[in-house]
């Protein structure tokens, strides 16, 4: 088996065990909108359910638990696909999708469960508080991020070669 089907497995596996284990102790232990501040004026746990995407974004709207179950399905199967497409050796590339692949299947298995996604984790400053996200989340936001710098370094190495 390639590398880079041996990470997507490895990372899937403990990201989606850790997603699925966090969010089921939050739905057993806590109420809803129940919060335990773990740092003051700046993270709490905070149970909340999120029935739109990020921010909220379509929580509102009649067709959001099918069209998100539909988006996290094409998003998982062309990470799948483009995975075929690059080598064992971008390894950073391969962990950003990775990241993102299994922070899509977390919270599809929420979509899925509860037509909604289990949000706990409560970063604020004060009163300014940042809207709560997951383990998923936040699996999606770090391979996000991977990939920006690893598209950034490729840059950069195309712009030395071409000098």
């Amino acid at each position: 088996m390639p590398f880079r089907y041996r990470l997507l497995l490895i990372v899937s596996l403990v990201v989606l065990v850790v997603d699925q284990l966090t969010k089921f102790y939050i739905d057993h232990r806590f109420a809803l909108y129940e919060s335990v501040t773990v740092f003051e004026n700046f993270f709490h746990i905070t149970y909340v359910r999120n029935k739109g995407a990020a921010f909220g974004i379509l929580a509102d709207n009649a067709f959001r638990v099918p069209f998100f179950i539909t988006v996290a399905t094409l998003a998982a199967v062309g990470i799948l696909w483009y995975l075929r497409r690059i080598s064992d050796e971008q390894r950073l590339h391969i962990w950003a999708m990775a990241l993102v692949f299994s922070g899509a299947v977390g919270n599809l298995i929420d979509r899925v469960r509860l037509g909604e996604v289990i949000d706990f984790l409560d970063v604020h400053w004060y009163r300014h508080h940042w809207p709560a996200f997951n383990v998923a989340d936040s699996a999606i936001s770090v391979g996000v991020a991977l990939l920006l710098i690893d598209m950034w370094r490729e840059e950069r190495a195309k712009k030395k070669t071409s000098a």
